[in-house]
């Protein structure tokens, strides 16, 4: 029993030591480490300049059209009235709807519901936040 509860204590012992010996081995560079590091990297050319990923790289934007065309097309359309007016982009467009009921009606019919407690006070509907 005694050679048992040794070879335990000894195995519990090297696991203790083991740890630590990993966890030094293991630990992060220091900022001077770090620093001394890519001066290195630096002197050997291996640092890639700042936006120059190879993943970064914008396309080749030149237009094939000189200014001259794209005025003298822009013009035609507008003479055409095939250009969008500001601001109108598609699917931005309210329907054109007029209401039937005059503001005086609305006004009306709104303090009846008040009175009558028809209407969800403020902060309590169902967008409310909860609490």
């Amino acid at each position: 029993m005694k050679m048992k509860t040794a070879l335990t204590v000894l195995a519990a012992a090297a696991a203790v030591f083991a740890q630590g010996a990993f966890a030094q081995a293991s630990a992060p560079a220091t900022r001077a480490e770090v620093k001394a590091e890519t001066k290195a990297a630096e002197k050997a050319g291996k640092l890639t300049p700042a936006g120059e990923a190879e993943g970064a790289k914008t396309p080749d934007t030149k237009s094939t059209k000189t200014r001259a065309e794209r005025k003298s097309e822009t013009q035609a359309a507008a003479k055409g009235k095939e250009l969008t007016p500001a601001g109108e982009a598609e699917g931005a467009k309210t329907p054109d709807t007029k209401s039937t009921v005059s503001r005086a009606d609305r006004k009306a019919a709104t303090a009846k519901a008040v009175k009558e407690g028809k209407t969800t006070p403020a902060g309590e509907g169902p967008d409310a936040p909860k609490k």
